[in-house]
């Protein structure tokens, strides 16, 4: 597959900020971004930032 101009810059994406959350159905912690974060543990969208 050829793609003209570059694929996209994947890296770029490392320097994005995380944020913590808790959700609130499992207690479950983790990092996360963006604005629908889901748990990683119980895909339960009942989330909290935590810092």
């Amino acid at each position: 597959m050829c793609t003209v101009g570059g694929g996209p810059d994947i890296g770029a994406i490392e320097g994005l900020a995380t944020k913590e959350y808790e959700c609130q159905d499992c207690k479950n912690k983790f990092k996360g971004m963006g604005r629908r974060v889901s748990c990683p543990s119980c895909r339960s969208k009942n989330v909290k930032q935590i810092q």
